[in-house]
């Protein structure tokens, strides 16, 4: 077959084309705006990095201009900032607690991880803390048992599980006769209705 002339070559592909191209038009149409919402997503993203970068450029560029200052707030204490006297031995040593009118605050949210010293709640009475009540003068077994004086009111949750209500009663009594911590007796009380209603 003999070659058609360039012209008539250009002008056949073309309507081919253009034929092919309209066969695809309904795909296209259907497809079009998922692929703009690409090419703007991508666009947006590809903002978003330049911008990073200048301002990443910028930090650079002021560090260096205006070196940062290494400023530590006066109530911040590391533990590589204590001298080996003010250290201790690390292993024992208590947080210290807020203290007012020269006495440790143990109620509210201190309350968790304090203990109070040893004294009757009576002393209001004009030094009558000897007749603090019988409770007072013998403790229940369960507070020998569970080591009651020393636990926490976090510590003292953790075992209430495990006791029966006539201990609970018990403790809920010596406390009310010794120390009389409001966080305390709440704790016990509310285990007490707990433990009863089931």
């Amino acid at each position: 077959m003999a070659t058609a002339p360039y012209g008539v070559r250009l002008l056949v592909g073309a309507a081919v084309t253009a034929i092919e191209e309209t066969r695809k038009l309904p795909q296209t149409i259907l497809m079009y705006p998922m692929t703009l919402a690409s090419q703007v997503a991508h666009l947006v993203m590809k903002m978003q990095q330049d911008v990073a970068v200048l301002v990443i450029k910028g930090d650079e560029t002021l560090d260096s201009i205006f070196p940062p200052k290494d400023e530590q707030p006066e109530w911040a204490t590391f533990d590589e900032d204590l001298t080996a006297g003010d250290a201790g031995d690390g292993a024992g040593d208590v947080i210290d607690l807020p203290v007012r009118d020269g006495e440790r605050m143990t109620e509210g949210r201190f309350a968790l991880f304090s203990e109070e010293p040893d004294k009757p709640n009576s002393t209001a009475d004009g030094g009558a803390g000897s007749e603090a009540g019988p409770g007072a003068a013998e403790a229940p077994t369960i507070v020998a048992d569970i080591d009651y004086e020393s636990l926490t009111l976090a510590q003292l949750r953790a075992r209430l599980t495990s006791l029966k209500i006539s201990d609970l009663e018990a403790l809920l009594a010596y406390e009310e006769n010794t120390k009389a911590r409001a966080p305390f007796q709440t704790l016990l009380a509310n285990r007490i209705t707990r433990a009863s209603a089931k």
